[in-house]
């Protein structure tokens, strides 16, 4: 007679109690459908390898500390680790520093918004994409100021230094390139949220 396979909750309780091959056959049990969710979100086999590396540190950390609670199922609580660290990926990967003047443009608003889940983080990264192919199209000394600030998150002061400008002409040129940009998008009917 076959006997049957040892429960999650079983597996899970004798990890917590020292015993270590338990975990393997968790993570061998379930390790095509968490590495399948986190490649639909990422669509990058390293970068999945990564995240789900990133997970089992996670739950080994929390079973260690002995946060797991028992009447979660363990294959859900990993699957919210893997999302939520996917999400993580996408904030780092497409971090863009908060706009001091946010009124300004709203855009900058929606690129930072931290409740992004990894659709978002996707739709984010189209956007972006969008965002730089316009900003090539800026004049220069405008487009400078908007990579610099946005992009290399230097202050105007550090601006104004490299670029031997006054600060107010940092600032202006700052606003012309927003400017410029907002009508770039209205002319080319550009919709950057979703």
């Amino acid at each position: 007679m076959e006997h049957e396979p040892v429960s999650d909750a079983v597996l899970v309780s004798n990890y917590i109690k020292g015993e270590e091959h338990a975990l393997s056959v968790l993570i061998t049990r379930h390790k095509q459908k968490i590495y399948s969710f986190i490649y639909s979100k990422v669509y990058d086999r390293d970068i999945t390898e990564d995240i789900f590396q990133d997970t089992f540190i996670k739950v080994i950390r929390t079973l260690k500390l002995g946060k797991y609670n028992e009447e979660g199922k363990f294959l859900p609580w990993v699957m919210r680790i893997a999302h939520n660290l996917v999400i993580d990926h996408f904030r780092k990967s497409n971090r863009m520093p908060k706009f001091d003047n946010s009124g300004e443009f709203s855009i900058f608003s929606v690129l930072s918004d931290s409740s992004l889940d990894a659709e978002k983080g996707m739709i984010k990264e189209q956007i972006e994409s969008d965002l730089r192919r316009l900003i090539q199209e800026l004049p220069e000394d405008q487009k400078d100021v908007l990579v610099m600030r946005m992009y290399n998150d230097m202050s105007f002061k550090e601006i104004s230094d490299k670029t031997g400008v006054s600060i107010n002409t940092a600032l202006g040129r700052m606003r012309y390139a927003l400017i410029n940009l907002r009508k770039v998008i209205e002319q080319k009917n550009i919709i950057l949220t979703n």
